[in-house]
């Protein structure tokens, strides 16, 4: 397997920057302006619910609220008394007031917000320029019945705000507009702006997760608008590797006099210092054309009666806007992609003269800004197609460099499930509306963990990775519990096989979700464990660990439907668990009720092996980054590691594992004796039994998952790498089942091969988990040490939780404590604490103990605590 190393993981912190972006926003705008003007541009009262609908329909967060007065008494009024409007729109025609006498006055007053000048009638507004300094005024526009020119002045005066900052950050592209023309750009603007809120829009939903939506919606592409040659050249110098194009009036102002041919002269400074740079020049005069071409410009006639839709249509070829059309050099169409994923496609069967044509022009990297992808963008804009000794390198280079990309950006985040974009190599999705609950909430910040750390492909031969997995939400449990009526009869019951034969045969589940996982399953054919994911299951202090239940499915049958009621079935065994009665009894030690608990599911693809009849790992375990009984030369801070053969099973519930610390893989304490690495050593194993179909309607566990001798594993050829052999004849532990005698699971060639670093992965999990989680965490992790199809040691992290790590005095001074006050004592304990809640002890006494009759004993004492 090739290893995807080019681009690289994105660096960590890159999509907080996103969430930074448009820091200044137009929340309150103060329109000022007399009656008849008002109605004029206000639509029959309609002005500010168009807005809105506007602002909604670009998915944009927020519509600005607009305060209107019709004096400049009552403006002046608002602002002295300190009300902080981000923008001031006036009109020519106020009650009380000439607009340049309030302008002043408004500037008087301290106020240093801009201000707009809104005029309805260009010869009027031409004597007012004619005949009086406007300088007061931010900008002037001219009305001509479109309210998208409000939105445009707010969204101009956001972009001029929030450019240095936005650019600097992540690199949000720019177009910059020169135009003098009030009545041209007044109807301009909003057009371009239009566009560009059409092109994030589709953007949008191209986004994994709302954040990501919402993420590309900050990062649209700006407009730099200004007037004059020196405005022009100060935006281009400052944000040149940020500008996306440019768009240009021929005659405006430079040294402060009108210039004829200033676009042109700008246009060819700017191609000068970027040939590839894409310039549309504008003018009255048909006769430009020819200029405009000799200096590598696209030209739009201002007279022709389709010149706004000639800009528009530049916007979308030349910025990267709408679709990447594949071209070969006499402008022939010979592919078209929508989006990352076909675009990935159309490399590869493309005419290579038509990578090299986009690849010498830059076009792949000007459509990736144009979309928000900067970092990627960045990535491929320094190389050239004579950096590649054939084309066919150029396309393998661009297709490796998209699908990581797309993969980092996946598995760095929590995805809405789309089976076009779902990656089974790591992606991590979600179906459905509501809460992921604490486990899966816990893999998703593990998954984000290793990707901002690029830890996947970090260490020789192995692959670090969460495996991929999509959580159906809380609402999910909710609509399932109220479609067929099981809520009250859940939390009433206190038998769980009644229980679990209710869900399961409720015949009611959301159609769309169904749907949703026969695609999730048609993706992944191998086995998955269907995991609970409740909402307080590890949490910090109440943890739920083996509260709820978690079913494995082969997942292999070529019947999909089958495949698909084995996966509900189980989905709706992890929903009745959270209803079982020791859920119903651990919930009444916590401070919640259990009405409150819902019920997320996690169907995630397992790691390991198909041996035989059987699949499992080579090895499965638990991580802790804390000790709390460290054996020098450990450690507490050290953290312990518990693994065993087989699923995790073995070392969850207490069964016989190998311990050691990530830091002194070397220190095996149980192993220092014979006696000891017998007596602590493990003789079998869990796995998943392939063979069988459905479950036991009587049965409440998983019993598809069996208990085998460590002989089966010898035979599946699972023990090799991990097993060892005691020979009774001398007494010793051999490393390795090449001679005669008992078999051991003791992992210890594994731990001391430095050519496969167990222990320093374990190690950098846990301090990478405890340092992101502020507390002690641990992890799950099933390990696969030959994946058949990559040859790589595959080291799979399944769970993350905080440990509950209470600082308790660790001295008692027992010279103080009367023998009176003393009910138990040894000389042999396992730390300390407080419980202050216990009011009776129930105590078999063992002198009178008949073990014959253990189990009646045990429910006995099951009644008693009871009660």
């Amino acid at each position: 397997m090739e290893r995807e190393t080019s681009p690289g993981p994105v660096p960590a912190g890159y999509s907080q920057n996103f969430l930074d972006l448009m820091r200044w926003r137009v929340r309150e705008v103060l329109l000022v302006s007399s009656h008849y003007d008002s109605y004029l541009f206000d639509e029959d009262g309609q002005l500010y619910g168009l807005i809105q609908d506007e602002y909604l329909g670009l998915s944009m967060s927020h519509s600005p609220e607009i305060v209107k007065v019709s004096k400049a008494s009552d403006a002046l009024a608002l602002l002295g008394e300190g009300r902080q409007f981000d923008l001031i729109i006036t009109t020519p025609h106020i009650e009380d007031s000439h607009p340049l006498q309030f302008a002043k006055r408004v500037r008087e007053l301290g106020v240093a917000r801009p201000i707009t000048l809104l005029a309805f009638d260009n010869r009027e507004l031409s004597s007012l320029l004619a005949q009086h300094d406007t300088t007061v005024f931010d900008r002037i526009f001219i009305w001509q019945g479109d309210f998208r020119l409000i939105i445009a002045i707010i969204k101009d005066l956001e972009d001029r705000m929030n450019v240095g900052h936005d650019t600097e950050s992540v690199g949000v592209q720019s177009i910059l507009l020169i135009e003098d023309n009030m009545r041209f750009y007044s109807s301009l603007l909003p057009e371009m702006y239009t566009e560009i809120m059409k092109q994030s829009k589709r953007l949008i939903s191209e986004g994994k997760n709302i954040s990501q939506r919402y993420m590309r919606m900050r990062a649209r592409p700006k407009i730099l608008f200004c007037s004059d040659y020196e405005s022009a050249l100060e935006y281009f110098t400052r944000y040149r590797d940020a500008i996306l194009g440019v768009i240009s009036d021929i005659d405006f102002p430079r040294d402060g006099v009108p210039d004829p041919r200033a676009g042109l002269d700008f246009a060819r400074h700017v191609r000068g210092l970027q040939p590839d740079m894409p310039v549309l020049l504008q003018s009255y005069h048909p006769e430009i054309e020819r200029e405009a071409a000799a200096v590598g410009a696209s030209f739009v006639l201002k007279a022709s009666a389709s010149m706004l839709e000639g800009i528009k249509a530049f916007m979308k070829s030349a910025f990267g806007f709408g679709d990447f059309i594949f071209r070969t050099e006499d402008g022939r169409e010979v592919g078209r992609a929508k989006d990352l994923r076909s675009l990935e496609e159309q490399l590869r069967v493309v005419p290579p003269q038509s990578i090299r044509y986009h690849g010498e022009r830059n076009h792949f990297s000007n459509w990736l800004k144009a979309r928000t992808e900067f970092w990627l963008a960045d990535q491929l804009r320094p190389r050239r197609v004579s950096d590649y000794r054939s084309l066919e390198e150029l396309r393998e280079d661009l297709i490796l460099s998209l699908r990581t990309y797309r993969r980092n950006q996946a598995r760095g985040a929590i995805t809405d499930f789309e089976s076009e974009s779902f990656d089974p190599t790591g992606t991590f999705a979600r179906i459905g509306g509501g809460s992921i609950g604490g486990k899966a909430r816990g893999m998703g910040f593990l998954n984000m963990l290793l990707n901002a750390d690029g830890m996947e492909y970090r260490y020789p031969g192995a692959r670090v990775f969460v495996p991929c997995a999509v959580v159906i939400a809380t609402d999910v449990f909710d609509r399932f519990l109220d479609l067929n009526d099981l809520r009250g009869f859940a939390l009433d019951c206190d038998d769980d096989a009644l229980i679990t034969s209710a869900f399961v045969e409720a015949e009611k589940f959301p159609p769309e979700i169904i749907s949703r996982i026969v695609q999730f399953l048609e993706i992944v054919a191998d086995p998955i464990a269907v995991r609970s994911s409740s909402l307080l299951e590890d949490s910090q202090y109440q943890p739920f660990a083996g509260v709820y239940e978690t079913y494995m499915l082969p997942n292999n049958n070529p019947d999909i439907s089958v495949r698909l009621q084995e996966a509900l079935a189980a989905i709706k065994r992890v929903y009745a668990s959270t209803f079982y009665r020791k859920a119903k009894e651990y919930m009444k030690a916590t401070p919640y009720r259990l009405e409150e608990e819902k019920m997320a599911v996690a169907i995630q693809k397992m790691v390991g092996s198909r041996w035989g009849k059987r699949h499992y790992p080579e090895m499965a375990g638990v991580g802790r980054s804390y000790n709390f009984y460290p054996i020098p030369p450990q450690e507490p801070e050290d953290g312990i590691a518990s693994i065993a053969l087989g699923l995790g099973k073995m070392v969850v519930e207490g069964g016989p594992s190998v311990k050691f610390s990530p830091l002194h893989p070397r220190h095996l304490p149980q192993f220092f004796t014979v006696a000891d690495t017998l007596e602590n050593n493990q003789h079998e194993f869990f796995a998943l039994d392939m063979t069988l179909r459905g479950f036991d309607s009587d049965k409440t566990y998983d019993s598809r998952i069996g208990l085998f001798d460590l002989s089966v594993a010898e035979d599946d050829g699972s023990l090799v790498k991990v097993g060892s052999t005691w020979s009774p004849e001398n007494d010793a532990v051999y490393e390795g089942i090449s001679r005669p005698g008992m078999r051991l699971a003791t992992f210890q060639t594994l731990l001391l091969d430095a050519s496969f670093p167990l222990p320093e992965i374990l190690s950098k999990v846990l301090a990478l988990g405890s340092e992101a989680m502020g507390t002690a965490i641990e992890i799950e992790f099933a390990v696969n040490l030959s994946d058949r199809q990559s040859g790589l040691t595959e080291v799979g992290l399944l769970q993350l939780r905080p440990m509950v790590v209470d600082r308790e005095p660790g001295e008692i001074d027992e010279a103080g404590i009367p023998p009176g006050r003393i009910l138990c004592r040894s000389d042999q304990v396992l730390g300390n604490g407080v419980i202050d809640d216990i009011r009776d002890i129930v105590c078999v006494d063992y002198h009178l103990f008949d073990r014959g009759r253990s189990r009646e004993v045990a429910q006995e004492v099951e009644r008693l605590n009871a009660k």
